[in-house]
């Protein structure tokens, strides 16, 4: 089973909620600490249901799972501190969300500028 992994960004803010959740353990610091993330792992099984899921949602050669919306990535960060966990768990309580998530991603697109291209 290959091991994919969805990248949560921590602000001061979501720093702040972690505390004492048990999970500052799994706090990564690049570029000399000015980013800081957590991996949330899933199975091949949940990494397939959430591809299916959201169309936009691809993995990269690290096998991270990215571009999923933004209300997906606030939901999972959401579900982390509620469930203490960065397992299968976590991103199935997002997935049980996916109606509601899906009506907030078509307002995203609404509010995020497409990039022009030169």
């Amino acid at each position: 089973m290959a091991d994919y992994f969805l990248v949560v960004l921590l602000d001061d803010s979501r720093m702040a909620k972690l505390e004492g959740s048990g999970l500052e353990k799994d706090i990564k610091y690049m570029f000399g600490g000015e980013l800081r993330l957590i991996e949330v792992h899933v199975s091949d099984e949940i990494k397939n249901k959430l591809l299916n899921t959201f169309d936009t949602a691809r993995t990269d050669s690290r096998n991270a799972i990215t571009d999923v919306p933004v209300a997906f990535m606030r939901e999972l960060f959401n579900q982390v501190v509620e469930k203490k966990s960065l397992g299968d768990e976590v991103v199935e309580a997002v997935l049980a969300k996916a109606d509601e998530i899906k009506e907030l991603a078509k307002k995203e697109s609404e509010f995020l500028p497409v990039p022009e291209l030169a």
